[in-house]
């Protein structure tokens, strides 16, 4: 007995502990897909479950680190096989929810898993399993807006944050349901995100992920007081210095080499490393060494690396070969899985479409996905701007217009920018109704500059082509008016524009004394006799009173019309 005894103890000691190495292993892989060493956690990982291929804790962050790869369709196999092999845990569930959302499924085929899920591992006192709360967080985060519900991700993580109150990752995967909401979660995501930093002071993905929010808002100081504070917390942390990179790329090449060499230093050696450095050589326009790049990666380990495509076609589109760079990200497009495709490929896509006549709704359709995947308002804001161009182009105003007031209410506020594209696009289209009551708008928000005058004035005249009604002369006397806050820069408009109302008012509207009253105005602005605007209004001025006596001394003389022979005159 006491041999059996000393036996079965030494088996248990065993098995704790390769328990416990096998544990602290997954720890390493779950380190890595912190420090985004998709590589290295997927190595680790994969040996993890190689030695040990029914342990579900471990089968389960494999397949989160094959997720942070984008490959979904590798995650799913991973998962089913687990539940074919009889490994039918919680931890299966969960990921193969998971993988449900990122698949566009059923959302509540999905729930009722993560339901299961959080039934199954209840504790003795009903308490849920803070873990298991956090991974259906995570889930839910997860995607773009459309995938997931991060409503139920936010309830199932505040459950989370009460009964585990040490693990900053809750609150990370808490605020990415709150950003998953649109513009309004900003500031909660902010707090979720202080939280982790109150958690662990030295969470640098908390700072980092702060600061990410103010980039996307265009706040440069606050997006620099925040990397920096990751930057500080642990300089170690690859994905800041990637995030700078990515900002200088098209900024300061010199700034973004910096930060890309820091980048490497600290990421894992793979092809998505090689891919940033190529891309760095297109940004510096060293395109020949560029394209030698990613040659180099086609002929070696990264030959699958389908990126490659997207390297070739923005090299390509810069050296000015359009077809050869539309063949390349035709090429990527056809043999990209959904998640390997960033909003920044659409948006290339686009670029090289719009070179080509006919393209232009095409070029369209993929800026649309681009806003689809790109969950950044400024980002979002960007590529509406180009769709405004591309279909101010294809003379679709009545859809520029559109999507010009979607743009507004995405802002909350018109821009100045906003009224003139809608002003200009409802010029371009004729709808000379609309512009009268874009150009009020223009106006009333923007009384101090000129252009809402100008499309108004436009607006009245070519409803009213032949002057007879009159209407653009309130438009012509508000503008006159604008115009007289600096008459020494305005004269010659504001001479032309009492043109028009001399016009008006001495040929159509019979008021000859509005119109000598008129001339008086004009030969205020030009009182040189020798000049040509002078002696234009003083020969009208004069025909007016003839007229204007005869009219009043029999009744029966009809106005002269306007001398049209000298002076500068509005059309």
């Amino acid at each position: 007995m006491k041999t059996m005894k000393k036996t079965t103890l030494t088996i248990l000691a065993v098995a704790f502990a390769t328990s416990f190495a096998i544990a602290q292993t997954v720890e390493e892989g779950i380190k890595f897909l912190y420090y985004e060493r998709v590589s290295s956690a997927k190595q680790t990982l994969e040996k993890v479950v190689a030695s040990k291929p029914k342990d579900a804790l471990s089968i389960y962050w494999l397949g989160q680190a094959y997720l942070d790869d984008k490959d979904v369709a590798k995650t799913k196999a991973l998962y089913q096989k687990a539940l074919a092999d009889g490994v039918n845990d919680p931890w299966i569930w969960v990921g193969s929810g998971h993988v449900e959302l990122l698949e566009n499924g059923d959302v509540n085929s999905a729930k009722q898993k993560f339901e299961q899920a959080i039934t199954a591992t209840k504790g003795k006192k009903g308490v849920e399993n803070a873990d298991i709360l956090n991974a259906i967080g995570r889930a839910n985060a997860d995607g773009s807006s459309t995938q997931g519900d991060p409503l139920y991700g936010i309830e199932k993580l505040k459950k989370a944050q009460e009964i585990n109150k040490t693990n900053p990752d809750i609150d990370i995967n808490l605020g990415k349901c709150y950003l998953k909401q649109g513009p309004d979660g900003g500031g909660q995501a902010v707090e979720a995100f202080r939280d982790a930093i109150t958690r662990n002071p030295q969470y640098a993905q908390a700072y980092f992920r702060t600061g990410r929010i103010y980039q996307n808002q265009n706040n440069l100081e606050f997006m620099n007081e925040w990397y920096g504070k990751a930057i500080a917390a642990d300089p170690s942390y690859a994905p800041v210095y990637l995030a700078y990179f990515e900002y200088y790329k098209e900024r300061d090449v010199n700034a973004a080499k910096e930060y890309l060499d820091k980048f490497v230093a600290n990421a894992d050696k793979d092809c998505q490393v090689d891919y940033f450095v190529a891309d760095y050589l297109y940004r510096a326009g060293k395109n020949l060494e560029s394209i030698a790049k990613a040659k180099e990666m086609e002929n070696g380990a990264c030959k699958d690396f389908v990126r490659v495509n997207v390297l070739y076609a923005y090299n390509y589109d810069k050296m000015g070969d359009s077809a050869t760079a539309k063949t390349y990200i035709e090429k990527f497009f056809a043999s990209a899985t959904p998640e390997k495709i960033e909003p920044s490929d659409y948006v290339l896509a686009s670029k090289v479409l719009t070179k080509f006549p006919g393209s232009g709704l095409a070029a369209v359709d993929a800026l649309k996905k681009a806003i689809e995947l790109d969950t950044a308002k400024a980002k979002q804001m960007e590529y509406m701007t180009q769709i405004s161009a591309i279909l101010s182009k294809e003379k679709m105003y009545t859809e520029q217009i559109e999507l010009i007031n979607k743009m507004i209410a995405l802002k909350g506020k018109a821009t100045s920018r906003d009224y003139y594209d809608l002003c200009k696009a409802s010029a371009d289209g004729k709808f000379w109704s609309l512009l009268d009551g874009f150009s009020k708008q223009y106006i009333t928000a923007y009384p101090d500059l000129p252009q809402g005058y100008t499309f108004n004035v436009t607006a009245n005249k070519m409803t009213d082509v032949d002057t007879t009604k009159g209407l653009a002369v309130e438009p012509v006397n508000n503008y006159i008016n604008f115009l007289k806050k600096d008459i020494e820069k305005n004269r010659k408009t504001i001479y032309n524009s009492y043109y028009y109302l001399l016009v008006y008012y001495a040929q159509y509207a019979k008021d000859l004394q509005k119109g000598i009253e008129i001339c008086d105005s004009m030969i205020e602005l030009y009182p040189d006799p020798a000049s040509e605007e002078n002696k234009f209004p003083v020969t009208t001025k004069d025909q007016l009173q003839k007229a204007l006596q005869k009219k009043t001394g029999t009744g029966s003389t009809s106005p002269a019309k306007p001398n049209t022979g000298g002076g500068s005159k509005s059309n």
